[in-house]
């Protein structure tokens, strides 16, 4: 096929990551691919991590209102750039990774009668009302997420959490397809063994409780650090975080006060090309919160290296874990259970090895890749073809 892919994403994250792996996948199996993003149009266009500190400035100088109205006039501008790419791409389908206010992706779908295929992995206006500050529009915006996705030939959420925010909109199920997050297998196949990954890092005999991701206050890291410093935690026990994050130097400084800065190590930010060197020296991996609705990146990774995962039971999570196949869960609102749990998994070698089984088996079951995923876009994309 050939698909026209649209995305206003410049954050060099798992959001990166996702693009990325699903245009590699896509085009691994034959489909060509053209790329429509911020900055030039092309076959490799829109490469994220480029300078964006003048939207950051002139987003903290304008009045909301007008910086929302500027995200929404944008459409018009990628709109002109889709336009310019069909001219002479001659696509099958327009692909388009949902952002507030874009509207781009529709627009050149109708004008051109192909099918549009969009990929949602948040609830975007109600994350904006309750973060950066809310939204100044929020009339227009709920109308112009509401549009987007009712006006799609198939919505794309990355849970069944968010497929819920989606039908709440109209969109019905005929027209939603759960697609989650997913692993390229092959970056993880050269991974070190756990003692060799360990000695590495000069981690040896240590059981290494793992994290991975940009580290903010409530994702919990500090309860792990108040958990090794109390009596239920071994005394080899060590955690490893890959990554950084706001809350690092307040996460140090608690491991100081409690006298185990010598048990916890930040790796700082990491290419994701070490990624599995570093996850692969994991004894036990964390996920101790998570966003309601989200599909995490982190999570994919921890399972194709075969890691013991202690992770919350929420509804979101429920659709990749299951207690005591390949993840032991705790109830995030019970006061004490995560630590409950951390003390179960590190305290059970036998435990840990049933799970550490459990989650390599989960992959290949859910089909959890990015070739899986890709497989999928395209037969929902030929389904729409063939029903236009």
């Amino acid at each position: 096929m050939k698909i026209l892919y649209h995305h206003r994403t410049a954050s060099k994250d798992g959001q990166a990551v996702h693009i990325e792996e699903l245009i590699a996948a896509l085009r691994a199996q034959g489909h060509e691919v053209h790329v429509v993003a911020p900055g030039e149009v092309g076959e490799d266009a829109g490469t994220m991590g480029q300078d964006m500190d003048w939207v950051h400035r002139l987003k903290a100088r304008l009045p909301k209102a007008a910086y929302e109205l500027m995200e929404l006039s944008y459409s018009w501008l990628a709109y002109r750039k889709l336009m310019a790419a069909a001219r002479i791409f001659q696509p099958d389908v327009i692909y388009e990774r949902y952002n507030l206010f874009l509207l781009a992706g529709l627009m050149a779908s109708r004008r051109l009668k192909v099918p549009l295929l969009l990929e949602v992995n948040a609830p975007l206006v109600q994350e904006r009302s309750k973060h950066s500050g809310g939204l100044a529009l929020q009339s227009l915006a709920r109308w112009a997420e509401g549009h987007a996705w009712r006006g799609a030939s198939w919505v794309l959420p990355v849970t069944q959490v968010l497929a819920d925010h989606v039908r709440a909109y109209g969109v019905p199920d005929a027209r939603i397809a759960v697609i989650p997050n997913g692993i390229n297998e092959a970056h993880f196949q050269a991974a070190p063994a756990s003692d060799e990954a360990k000695a590495r890092l000069g981690l040896q005999g240590r059981l290494v409780l793992g994290f991975t991701g940009f580290v903010r206050d409530w994702h919990g890291v500090d309860r792990v650090i108040a958990w090794m410093a109390g009596t239920t935690a071994p005394r080899n026990s060590h955690l490893l975080v890959v990554g950084d994050g706001p809350v690092r130097e307040e996460l140090q400084d608690q491991a100081r006060q409690l006298g185990i800065a010598d048990r916890v190590t930040f790796t700082g930010v990491v290419h994701r090309d070490q990624v599995p060197a570093h996850v692969s020296a994991f004894d036990v991996a964390l996920q101790p919160a998570v966003v309601a609705y989200a599909s995490p990146l982190k999570l994919m990774e921890y399972l194709v290296l075969g890691k013991a995962i202690v992770a919350p039971r929420v509804p979101n999570l429920l659709e990749v874990l299951t207690e005591g196949q390949n993840a032991h869960l705790f109830e995030q609102d019970v006061p004490g259970a995560f630590e409950a749990a951390l003390a179960c998994v590190c305290g059970d070698a036998a435990l840990r090895l049933r799970l550490e089984r459990g989650a390599r088996d989960t992959i290949g079951r859910l089909r959890l890749t990015w070739d899986g995923n890709a497989q999928r876009v395209v037969s929902l994309a030929q389904e729409a073809v063939r029903s236009l």
